[in-house]
């Protein structure tokens, strides 16, 4: 949606010093909008800031009708990992309701929530998987167990005293500014221990690079309130949102050129096929376009056939009340995305600690593993990094659909993988280095 037919709205992005807040408040500045900072530490000076604790309405609403917020984005939770349950739910939880709460007591009109894919996990297979996957009913840790609270409650809070509400899941997110995960990569670099695996490598994960996050959440705020109602939609718009053909996403991969019955290359053949000529011409035509339209085949078990569809809880045109998976949409082999970031900093660094033959751990073995190492740092009152949330979570294929986030939301990744990888680890080697300069 362009910014001359966008509603002006007043933003404020609670958690905008954080990671995703900090490139959502960046790419805000960068089309010329109205944005605010809510945070308790101000780490930037671009924008107005306001201090304060999420945990306690009075603060959160002061900054709301202090900065005549219209639309939040509520970025905020600790980091993944933490063995403090009660932090996950004083910030999650109590969090989250204090800025409903707030919210519809000053008026805004529109709240973002950045939830995690992580909140279906259940510690096995995620092939392909759309929203309509339930949570567990035993969360596999306190982050995600608050996640999931969180989540419900945003969505609760749709539509009450005027508040338009929309959760996003992204999946593995990593850029420019990630301290957790990219330094996790780093450590295992740097201890020479790029050799060990965990699991065959046959499984399919997904990441997100933290900008195509940031562009699902401005898409996000900007349809809130942009669809009809449920009982405006006429069949004829499902029809249509549901055979739209979506491409391929090929950023990394770039154009692959499918041979069709009216452009592609002849192969030996004895005699000619009738428009043989015309035929390979238009395969070399980089601009040609088949006038048959692609046809997009359903079963009854897709959300957007027409079963899916009759059968929703509220209108797939509509973006209020309803999750969405956001990911690069681009799946990949967990140790290949852990090699191609340890491949740079050999390549940065000039060195070959990369360089060894893969030792490969079974599952089993991890799990068992993993289990004496949580355990031993309960004994010793330490946070162990080897843990059985991880093991079983770099050996599951864990990948989502984001049809419904393509169709609906109208996203797409604007930063291929390969990419935001690049990108990543320059940042994360620039800061490092700079870092260890002034030490």
């Amino acid at each position: 949606m362009s910014s001359s037919t966008r509603t002006p709205e007043n933003y404020i992005v609670i958690g905008g010093s954080g990671f995703v807040g900090r490139h959502i408040v960046e790419q805000l500045l960068a089309r010329g909008d109205t944005v605010s900072v809510f945070d308790i530490v101000q780490k930037y000076h671009d924008t107005p800031f306001y201090t304060g604790d999420i945990t306690e309405e009075d603060q959160v609403a002061d900054a709301l009708q202090k900065s005549g917020a219209t639309c939040i984005f509520h970025t905020v939770s600790p980091p993944h990992g933490m063995q403090d349950p009660a932090l996950y739910w004083k910030v999650n939880v109590d969090g989250t309701r204090a800025i409903i709460s707030a919210a519809q007591s000053t008026g805004v009109r529109k709240l973002v929530f950045t939830s995690s894919a992580g909140v279906v996990f259940n510690g096995g297979d995620l092939i392909n998987v759309d929203e309509r996957s339930p949570a567990p009913e035993n969360a596999m840790d306190a982050y995600n167990e608050s996640k999931v609270k969180a989540e419900e409650m945003v969505l609760a809070a749709n539509g009450v005293k005027g508040l338009l509400t929309v959760s996003l899941r992204p999946a593995g997110i990593f850029g420019p500014g990630d301290r957790q995960g990219i330094t996790g990569f780093f450590d295992a670099w740097q201890r020479g221990q790029t050799h060990w695996q965990i699991g065959d490598n046959t499984n399919l994960f997904d990441w997100t690079y933290v900008g195509n996050v940031a562009h699902a959440h401005l898409l996000a705020a900007d349809k809130l309130d942009q669809v009809p109602p449920a009982d405006q939609v006429s069949p004829e718009e499902l029809a249509q949102l549901a055979s739209k053909h979506l491409p391929p996403i090929t950023l990394t991969t770039g154009t692959i050129h499918v041979p069709t019955s009216e452009a592609r290359p002849l192969g030996p053949y004895v005699t000619p096929p009738a428009g043989a000529e015309e035929i390979e011409a238009k395969w070399r035509d980089p601009n040609f376009e088949a006038t048959t339209p692609r046809v997009v085949r359903r079963s009854r078990f897709d959300q957007f056939s027409e079963n899916g569809l009759s059968g929703a809880a509220t209108s797939p045109l509509q973006v209020a009340g309803q999750v969405f998976f956001i990911t690069n949409g681009e799946p990949i082999y967990f140790w290949d995305f852990a090699r191609s970031i340890w491949y740079r900093f050999d390549k940065h660094y000039g060195t070959q600690n990369f360089m060894k033959r893969p030792i490969v751990v079974p599952p089993t073995v991890g799990l068992c593993l993993a289990r004496a190492a949580e355990w031993w740092g309960w004994l010793v009152g330490k946070q162990p990094a080897f843990t059985l949330y991880r093991v079983r979570l770099v050996c599951r294929h864990k990948w989502h659909s984001i049809e419904k986030a393509r169709r609906v939301l109208g996203y797409e990744p604007i930063v291929a993988l390969d990419e935001g990888i690049q990108r990543t680890v320059d940042s994360f080697v620039q800061w490092r280095d700079a870092t260890e300069g002034k030490k």
